[in-house]
């Protein structure tokens, strides 16, 4: 039977911890592009030797498994493996997870590939080292996720039943998922939204114990005494603020400014804490500017911000990027494979570290006006840039240094400019820089 490419499926799901298929509940990856989950390095090393023809034996290294794949933006595969580049947050104990800011942490997954004439492939520890989101706006097309993943290891089975193999895992039984119904996101299902300058340095000012440190990202607040998420500021029972030390951004009664200060002020009623506003009342919260701030005691601490009342750039300080061409964020890990011995099979990415991640926005547009050219030779901050996919979540940039741009002239042809932005976070305390992408959806 000759093997056809509209035959396969992928489907995955999130692993307890590193290599550790659950065998429970599979979701649908989405429309794929590119996808090789038999992408295996054995490493054989040919040992010549005097007296022989040619290399006489052929030494075995450790098994390197690299699941390259591109999937367009439907359904929730996209974002679990985005998400998953750039780290999973619990807003609460082991609650709300979400990509919230970077995470030195491994966060995998387990990939299955079916055939239609049901044989299956099995990838565990599969860990996003670099995504690429991309929009494209001059050729028709969807929104695509393209990721160069490692994977601790592959194995194929006729029926999906592993139990004999190296994970153990049974998956003969378990409901393989249909794909998405709803359409993947267009380039212009995306709105991106930026602002050249902070408008307002003082958006919210906090006055917490000293000692203190408040967390802002693109979804919560989390308000922490000494590196525990803090009681006073106690679950209500409303989604506003569901668990303890924690500030839900999103919700009705907590989505402009002064919501905020008036959650904070009542809940820290008599403990002389206090939260204040500075004329930005009506300004949305998620316009804050995502970081970590050590709080000072009796002393306002300021949290700066974009004045606007919209969340995508349709007015106030936020304003919608012109003309664009492309666009393509990049989250590289620099991930470092550690090599080793699961039972008697020798594995490459027997375990992997997290490096120092690199969160890069590359963009094309047609040439308008010196914004962004004076931004780069001034070599200041783009304080805040958002990516709003609606109903598909937000991820907000914080901090961006044009770091390259050129505008190269061609006989009649339009200007273009291609700029590369490279952020890192705000605020002063902890691993701040961890901030530089903050997302909003749940892993």
């Amino acid at each position: 039977m000759v093997r056809l490419t509209q035959n396969i499926e992928a489907a995955y799901e999130v692993e307890t911890s590193y290599g550790n298929p659950p065998d429970g509940t599979l979701s649908h990856l989405g429309l794929l592009d590119t996808f090789d989950p038999r992408q295996v390095e054995k490493s054989i090393t040919p040992v010549p030797s005097i007296g022989q023809s040619t290399d006489a034996h052929h030494a075995a290294g450790p098994i390197g498994v690299t699941l390259p794949l591109k999937v367009a933006c439907q359904g929730t595969g996209w974002q679990n493996i985005l998400g998953r580049a750039i780290g999973r947050t619990y807003a609460s104990g082991s609650n709300l997870g979400t990509p919230m800011k970077l995470s030195t942490a491994v966060d995998s997954l387990s990939v299955l590939a079916k055939d239609v004439d049901g044989s299956f492939t099995l990838v565990g520890g599969v860990v996003p080292n670099e995504t690429t989101l991309t929009a494209d706006y001059t050729t028709g097309g969807y929104m695509t996720l393209e990721a160069t993943c490692t994977g601790q290891y592959s194995e194929d089975h006729a029926t999906g039943d592993f139990s004999g193999e190296f994970y153990g895992d049974d998956y003969s039984g378990v409901a393989f998922p249909s794909a998405p119904t709803t359409d993947p996101l267009l380039p212009t299902d995306m709105t991106l939204s930026y602002s050249t300058a902070v408008q307002d340095a003082d958006m919210l000012r906090l006055k917490v114990t000293d000692g203190n440190y408040v967390e802002v990202g693109e979804r919560y607040i989390r308000i922490f005494r000494e590196d525990i998420l803090d009681s006073v500021f106690a679950a209500s029972g409303v989604n506003s603020s569901p668990y303890n030390g924690v500030l839900d951004l999103t919700h009705a009664d907590a989505d402009t400014i002064d919501d905020v200060v008036a959650r904070i002020n009542a809940k820290y009623s008599g403990v002389g804490t206090s939260a204040a506003g500075s004329g930005a009342g009506s300004d949305k919260s998620v316009n804050l500017l995502k970081g970590i701030y050590k709080m000072a005691g009796a002393t306002f601490v300021d949290i700066p911000g974009i004045q606007s009342t919209s969340v995508d750039g349709a007015e106030g300080d936020m304003a919608l990027w012109p003309n664009l061409k492309t666009v393509a964020l990049k989250v590289a890990n620099n991930n470092t494979a550690i090599s080793g011995k699961t039972g008697t099979t020798w594995l490459l990415n027997n375990s992997i570290s997290k490096g120092k991640a690199d969160v890069t926005l590359d963009i094309t547009m047609t040439a308008v006006d010196e914004t962004f050219y004076d931004k780069y030779k001034a070599g200041t901050t783009i304080p805040l840039i958002r990516l709003d996919f609606g109903t598909s979540g937000s991820i907000a940039l914080t901090n961006g240094t044009i770091t390259a741009f050129s505008r190269p002239l061609t006989p009649g042809s339009e200007l273009v400019d291609t700029l590369s932005i490279k952020f890192r976070g705000s605020g002063d305390y902890k691993n701040n820089s961890a901030y530089a992408i903050s997302a909003d959806w749940s892993l």
